[in-house]
Formats: C-alpha cells, sequence, structure tokens
C-alpha cells in the first residue's frame, strides 16, 4: 500500500477512536505484532502477538482508568509502511485524577494492519495513575 493509503487508514482508525470507539486504532494490529511501550512504566516492554499486547499491556492500564483515553490528534506523517501519530489522551483515573497524556506511536503498517509499533508517553503520569 501507499504511504497515503497506510495514513488514511490510521486516521480513519484514530476518528473513529475520538468518537468513542476505543479500540479502533488496536483492533489493526496484526496477530504477530512487535510492540514497543517505552520508559520505565509497568507495562513498558516489548510484545510479540496481539493478544499478549492487549492482555498484557492495555487492559491492565485501562483497569486504572475509568474509560479508554479520548484520542485527540495532533499531526499524522507517512512514508511508505510507516505511519507516525503525534496524539493527546484525556481521560480520568478510578481515583479522580485527570491522565491527560502525550503520545507519539510509531507504526509499521502493512496491508492494512499494524505490524510493528512504539509508544512514547509520559511515563511517570502513567506510573502516577497507577500507584492511584
Amino acid at each position: 500500500m501507499s504511504s497515503a493509503e497506510n495514513k488514511t487508514i490510521i486516521e480513519t482508525a484514530f476518528t473513529a477512536w475520538s468518537q468513542g470507539d476505543g479500540m479502533a486504532v488496536f483492533n489493526l494490529i496484526a496477530d504477530r505484532v512487535e510492540w514497543t511501550i517505552t520508559g520505565s512504566s509497568p507495562i513498558s516492554g516489548t510484545y510479540t502477538s496481539k493478544n499478549d499486547f492487549i492482555e498484557k499491556a492495555l487492559k491492565p492500564q485501562r483497569e486504572h482508568l475509568t474509560g479508554p483515553p479520548v484520542a485527540q490528534v495532533h499531526a499524522v506523517f507517512a512514508e511508505d509502511d510507516w505511519v507516525v501519530v503525534q496524539w493527546e489522551g484525556r481521560a480520568m483515573t478510578k481515583t479522580g485524577i485527570p491522565y491527560n497524556n502525550q503520545y507519539c506511536y510509531v507504526l509499521k503498517v502493512r496491508d492494512g494492519q499494524i505490524i510493528r509499533g512504539t509508544t512514547y508517553w509520559d511515563t511517570e503520569l502513567v506510573n502516577r495513575a497507577w500507584r492511584g
């Protein structure tokens, strides 16, 4: 697929997320993905399957929030198979603390699926959310 097609796939998923579909982006993940979450949060590390990523990273993170963060995209860039998304996620922790994190996702897209991803984010904010 072209850069423009890959960019559109990711933009469409983020638009759906911003309109309430909290799994729109994650539904694009290939079964055999390699996803790295940077930093020193409880879920930082590399996941090598969609199931592991969702069960060991996404679900545990969302257990600390009242709902999935509402995504607001600031910029999307694409070149070949790579799409970079700068976005902000806004949510509340279950203890009432605002969770407004800045993200940068670097995604490799092939045949409409994310086959590699890297999350760059404020891990101290994540750690505070986990501590309550």
